[in-house]
């Protein structure tokens, strides 16, 4: 077996693993962050110094971060939070067909409530065109949401330009990290960004935490979509899993002093790649080599249906788009925003790369892909 899909999900750090066991194993760790007697304060101090450790990754302070339970909570706690808060600045939101559902939906939902949504196509390597964007914005536009690090193509957003652009028209913008957490240099006390959805699991913690960052600006504010406590200033109510946020801030310093080093690792092994199969004829990169997170590399190949490429291609742990997507068997949306036919749609196979990933397990991957693709030309039909 080897392992390319890193966009997907990450082993867990051993030193994660066992930050996370001393928490559930020592003694007292077990008491509840929120109670008041000794035990309760230690257990909360644990959550207080992860806090700390996901602050500084991001650059801002612990205390504008909630925790949640992945990324997905933190969309819909932003999206949906964001718009009814600021309802009465008006009932407009602005996204793109390329998002992850976890954005998409809650969107859908809003105008579902009589709000409109604009969805801005992007330029076909799948950044944002900024010039449509703003030509997008109104005002009664509420609220902006744009992921950094797309999940199927790698494509990176300009963050900071669209911020800026929602910023002089005092617009919510919202942005969707959990490619990018740990993976890229985030800057929060100096990017125009007021809402960001996190998640450990993307960069080797556990499953089942997550954070929002809400910035410290007037007029920024999300209602609560959970209700029955007042953890967290009442954001998000219910007991906090001390094992989980002790390991996610264990990921963050681990990711804090190996970015340089994993973005060096990732571009290596991604060059490799493409340079082993880049000579087969009628392959398409979907995205941009240039403008792309070097960790997910993107490809469609004439002639050949994705899923018969998929199992041929065993025993590489691969996809051929969201996981959270996997049992769709309708081409991905990503792609056929970026301007794909159905049939090159359907041919792409998403590779992704991490920090465990070995160059010789890249040879065998690049060895494996022209054989399969290869042999399954060779078996298509002839056109009469």
């Amino acid at each position: 077996m080897i392992y390319l899909d890193y966009a997907a999900s990450t082993p867990v750090e051993p030193a994660v693993v066992a930050a996370m066991g001393v928490a559930m194993a020592a003694p007292g760790n077990y008491a509840n962050p929120s109670s008041t007697h000794s035990e309760g304060r230690h257990s909360h101090a644990l959550i207080a110094a992860a806090a700390g450790k996901l602050a500084a990754l991001v650059g801002t302070t612990p205390d504008r971060l909630v925790w949640t339970s992945g990324a997905t909570e933190s969309d819909n706690l932003a999206i949906l939070g964001a718009a009814a808060y600021r309802e009465n600045r008006g009932r407009h939101l602005v996204s793109m067909r390329t998002e992850h559902k976890a954005v998409t939906d809650p969107f859908t939902v809003l105008a579902k409530r009589g709000f409109e949504v604009t969805w801005v196509d992007p330029e076909p390597d799948g950044r944002l065109n900024l010039n449509k964007l703003a030509s997008a914005l109104r005002d009664d536009t509420q609220l902006v949401s744009v992921m950094h690090v797309n999940n199927e193509t790698g494509i990176v957003q300009d963050i900071a330009g669209i911020g800026a652009l929602c910023r002089e028209r005092g617009i919510l913008y919202h942005v969707d990290a959990a490619q990018s957490c740990g993976k890229l240099s985030i800057n929060l006390d100096e990017l125009p960004v007021d809402l960001m959805s996190m998640t450990a699991h993307k960069f080797y913690g556990p499953k089942g935490i997550g954070a929002l960052y809400i910035a410290n600006r007037k007029g920024v504010h999300v209602d609560p979509q959970l209700f029955g406590g007042g953890q967290q200033r009442r954001l998000r109510p219910g007991t906090l899993p001390t094992q989980q946020i002790v390991g996610f801030g264990e990921t963050a310093a681990l990711a804090a002093g190996r970015m340089a080093q994993d973005l060096e690792h990732l571009r290596s092994l991604r060059d490799r790649f493409w340079n082993g199969i880049s000579d087969l004829q009628g392959l398409i990169v979907n995205g941009s080599l240039e403008h792309g997170f070097p960790g997910i590399l993107n490809v469609s190949a004439e002639g050949v249906e994705g899923e018969s490429l998929l199992l041929a291609l065993e025993p590489l742990c691969v996809a051929t788009g969201s996981a959270c997507n996997s049992k769709s068997q309708e081409p991905s949306y990503v792609l056929r925003a970026l301007g794909l036919s159905d049939e090159l749609a359907q041919s792409a196979i998403r590779f992704s790369f991490g920090r465990p990933t070995t160059g010789a397990e890249v040879d065998t991957a690049i060895e494996l892909y022209r054989g399969a693709v290869t042999r399954l030309r060779s078996l298509a039909p002839v056109a009469a």
